[in-house]
């Protein structure tokens, strides 16, 4: 009997700084760079798509607390769900992506499973 996948939050980062420098580079450059590292996401992607159940882009962060909701800015850019049969495989199959080629990028793998008693 093959091992069960289990399922991981995937959270891709950037430091909010990085990105503001992002910000102010030159088109012509950032377009370049932005195509290079297009191309090869998308290709870690397609080799790896069987365990991944899905990539969306983060957006705005709204922040709730006892106090309210206010407006709020954190590093994740990225987030995916994929499945694998452990935890240190699901992370081993993010070494040398794509992504690490921004300063300071990381990645977060957690495991996700069930509440229970809700």
């Amino acid at each position: 009997m093959a091992n069960e996948q289990k399922k991981f939050l995937v959270l891709f980062l950037i430091p909010v700084a990085v990105m503001g420098g992002w910000a102010e580079t030159d088109p012509t450059e950032k377009k370049a760079a932005e195509d290079k590292l297009k191309g090869e996401w998308d290709a870690w992607m397609k080799e790896r798509a069987a365990m991944i159940l899905s990539t969306e882009v983060a957006g705005k962060t709204k922040r709730v607390t006892a106090a309210g909701v206010a407006d709020a800015r954190n590093d994740i850019v990225l987030t995916s769900i994929v499945q694998a049969e452990s935890h240190e495989a699901a992370a081993k199959a993010f070494e040398g992506h794509p992504h690490f080629q921004i300063p300071q990028a990381s990645i977060e793998i957690m495991e996700l499973r069930p509440m229970g008693g809700m």
